[in-house]
């Protein structure tokens, strides 16, 4: 096992055995090299303490109460930073992960016990002996995710361990220990003293797991959905039933396997494809014949979309991929469609986002009942995009004149009048694209000029 580890690491360890310091690999490191997983962060724990650990390693860093010193390394011919934490205790008296006294621990058992679970609570030396007070191995071995010690007072010292034990559970396809688990649930109520930043990180990571539906049903099942994302669980037992419609589950329900059914990877796309349908709650009303109706759903969801990804604190690209999606996850495909609508299509979502939205919308049908992914309606629309992506789709940069032209025919400096010739000049010629010559089009700036300027 031990050869799977990179030369850089042993050369930390190398260092400070030759320094008279015991070290150890710990917590995640240990655990994926147990399961033969790769290992994306090395991280080891030992009792030298910080001041030391600069001046051993010069080129590391410390900027924090933690004991932790980062030292730039080269991993699999990628730059990483390998993390060295001194052995500590920790004393919490709220769940935001600040605790309140740190202490230098006096040995690794000791800071094994502060650790949040089994699986992780788990020491390597340099020659492959394990250290596990908690029998963290064999917890690995039965697929179990255990609390150290009480789970009451693991989650109290950090709330995040709520969600982290989800989001493990999920990635591992392992099941949480009975204790563990209703703690969880009792506990729920103290995510609300975690950072939105540091529940997006995890909430992203089960999204871009194979298995996001099923860590978002157990966060449901836990009680802490409802911390994250109570607008989703606002749908639940909202009806969608309309007689010869497919939808037959209710809001929540469709959202969710929305989600599960949704072919993309990609995390930004399925939680779009989670909260699709999230403005229906909003606006659910009946129509004539009683039935019920959720017009415009799309559009409030789009402004929900928007201060939930406020909330969560995604960038600002994130944000504006996530309204898209939602805000047109409705469009229409018929085999009537002009070519000048699907380039409006194309326009309105964007190039970047055309395929995430088929996505969406293969998840959106298999998640409301159809068997299959794409209608026949939905493939002609596909070929449609795909012929009007060919070279690129038309602009109005593409226009046979510009607004050189425009000043030049009408006798006018630059102005709002120039830009609003050009957008209707764009739009008659958006319909027929035959027009976008220069002969025609500088006839027509001179008759809408009549109009535009006095």
């Amino acid at each position: 096992m031990t050869r799977q580890i990179p030369e850089s690491v042993l050369k930390v360890f190398h260092t400070l055995n030759n320094h008279n310091f015991e070290s150890y690999l710990v917590g995640g490191s240990v655990r994926d090299l147990l399961l033969q997983r790769p290992v994306k962060d090395w991280d080891l724990t030992t009792n030298a303490p910080p001041a030391e650990l600069t001046e051993i390693f010069k080129d590391g860093f410390y900027n924090n109460q933690f004991g932790t010193v980062g030292i730039p390394a080269e991993i699999d011919g990628k730059p990483q930073v390998i993390e060295v934490t001194t052995f500590r205790t920790e004393v919490s008296k709220t769940p935001t992960h600040k605790p309140d006294i740190v202490s230098w621990g006096k040995n690794i058992e000791e800071d094994l016990g502060r650790r949040d679970f089994t699986i992780n609570a788990i020491a390597m030396r340099q020659d492959g002996e394990l250290i596990d007070p908690y029998f963290g191995e064999k917890d690995l071995e039965r697929k179990i995710i255990k609390a150290v010690g009480d789970p009451g007072l693991r989650f109290k010292e950090d709330a995040l361990r709520l969600l982290r034990a989800v989001r493990i559970a999920t990635e591992l396809e392992f099941t949480i220990e009975e204790h563990t688990l209703r703690q969880i649930t009792e506990d729920a109520p103290l995510l609300k003293h975690i950072s939105w930043e540091r529940i997006n990180t995890e909430l992203l990571r089960i999204l871009a797991s194979k298995n996001a539906y099923e860590g978002i049903m157990l966060l449901y099942k836990l009680k802490l959905l409802e911390y994250i994302l109570p607008e989703l669980v606002r749908g639940v037992g909202i009806s969608q039933a309309r007689p010869g419609r497919h939808h037959t589950e209710d809001v929540f329900t469709h959202n969710v396997l929305s989600l599960k059914y949704c072919p993309s990877n990609d995390p930004l796309v399925r939680f779009s494809t989670l909260i699709h349908d999230i403005g229906k709650p909003n606006v659910e009303a009946k129509d004539e014949k009683g039935l019920v109706i959720f017009h415009n759903h799309e559009m409030v969801g789009a402004k929900m979309a928007a201060e939930i990804c406020d909330r969560l604190r995604f960038s600002k690209k994130e944000k504006e991929k996530v309204v898209t999606l939602v805000r047109w996850h409705m469009f229409s495909v018929n085999e009537n469609q002009t070519d000048a609508a699907v380039r409006r299509f194309i326009r309105r979502i964007g190039t970047e986002n055309i395929r995430d939205m088929m996505d969406l919308r293969i998840g959106d049908r298999l998640g409301g009942g159809t068997q299959t992914a794409e209608s026949w309606r939905l493939k002609l629309f596909k070929k449609k995009v795909e012929k009007q992506l060919q070279p690129a789709p038309f602009s109005v940069n593409d226009l046979a004149v510009d607004g050189n032209d425009v000043m030049k025919i009408l006798k006018i400096k630059p102005g709002p009048i120039v830009g609003k010739i050009l957008q209707q000049l764009f739009e008659e010629v958006d319909e027929d694209l035959s027009k976008n010559n220069k002969e025609f089009l500088d006839r027509r700036i001179d008759g809408l000029g009549k109009d535009l300027v006095k």
